[in-house]
């Protein structure tokens, strides 16, 4: 194959144990971008530490080693299954190189753990799949974690969120090296919007009880089944007989909300679910989880989830239209609604 003078060499890790998911994305996205005399706008490569490495119930074979980083401009490093397992020596060193010699550095969902290892992300801001980010929060608390957002991009090291998202910072990435037109061809062959609307903020479950307020379950279980009604704190503290001031300290230390900003996002959940569910107005969801108005719900559903009530139910609920033999959901709506069902 025949590229152009300057062409940008992407080199995709293959890490043990890598995502598939994620493997796929970067090969798939930037290997099908064309410039507009038809020539391709990426050189592709696949490194590993290995000649081969698991990926789920696949075994890939790894035809380029670690020294292929040192020709990258650009090196994306996808998830693994599980991302709490220590990175090879060998793969953070490489990566520390690259960033040191102004390569491009990029992950995908949980591949961030790898870069925080490597220590590129201390300073930075980024973001990661939000079941993970608490986890990646607490082991790297030198990184400013964004869990709302699809991607960061702090120039030459960049982070995406869950899934779908690494396709959303993909297609970043190639506004940013080839222009609008270019990405906004790549973006029709993968069948995706070039950006989204809002972040991963509308993903997110918000506010369920873990084992981490284990002593705070009376509150919230109280919570759960009164959050549609006026609620003071002081309503709060008696439901969970102890005094506002334990009820405050509590919530601070096992949440980091204080108690009104968990009945917030309580309110929240549950009008996610009645417009994913319902044919009810924004007016009547409203008065129905708890908000003291429509356009105090509507300011707060903006404020913590990045798209208005009405976006969120398009994205969410199909069209009476649409049959079950219709075309498939998007990538990032099918995994979205998978996670959410997990968590309920």
């Amino acid at each position: 194959m025949a590229y152009p003078a300057g062409v940008y060499t992407v080199v995709v890790l293959a890490l043990p144990d890598v995502i598939a998911f994620d493997l796929a994305t970067p090969i798939e996205t930037f290997g099908r971008v064309r410039l507009p005399d038809g020539r391709p706008g990426y050189r592709l490569v696949v490194a590993g530490h290995e000649p081969s490495v698991q990926a789920g119930p696949l075994r890939l074979a790894v035809d380029e080693g670690l020294d292929a980083i040192e020709r990258a401009d650009l090196v994306v490093v996808p998830g693994r299954n599980d991302p709490l397992q220590p990175s090879p020596p060998a793969v953070l060193a490489a990566l520390r190189a690259a960033a040191q010699r102004g390569t491009r550095v990029a992950s995908i969902c949980v591949g961030a753990f790898t870069l925080a290892e490597a220590g590129l992300l201390d300073g930075r801001d980024a973001t990661t799949h939000w079941l993970a980010a608490d986890e990646l929060a607490r082991r790297h608390p030198a990184v400013r974690l964004n869990p709302d957002v699809l991607y960061t991009d702090n120039g030459s090291i960049l982070t995406s969120a869950g899934a779908s998202s690494g396709l959303d910072l993909c297609l970043h990435i190639v506004q940013r090296d080839y222009g609008v037109a270019v990405a906004a061809d790549a973006a029709r062959l993968a069948v995706a919007p070039l950006h989204r609307p809002g972040g991963q903020a509308q993903y997110i479950v918000r506010n369920r009880a873990t084992h981490r307020t284990s002593t705070l379950q009376r509150a919230l279980s109280w919570i759960e089944a009164n959050a549609y009604r006026d609620l003071t704190l002081a309503d709060i503290a008696a439901a969970a007989d102890m005094s506002v001031r334990t009820l405050t300290r509590r919530f601070k230390d096992e949440t980091g909300q204080s108690p009104m900003q968990w009945v917030s996002g309580v309110r929240i959940r549950h009008a996610q679910d009645l417009l994913e569910t319902t044919d009810h107005t924004v007016d009547r969801i409203a008065a129905q989880t708890g908000f003291p108005t429509t356009s105090n719900f509507r300011l707060q559903f903006g404020q913590l989830l990045g798209v208005t009530p009405g976006a969120y139910r398009k994205v969410f609920r199909p069209q009476p239209s649409e049959s079950r033999e219709g075309p498939p959901s998007p990538p990032g709506v099918a995994v979205a609604r998978d996670l959410r069902s997990r968590r309920r």
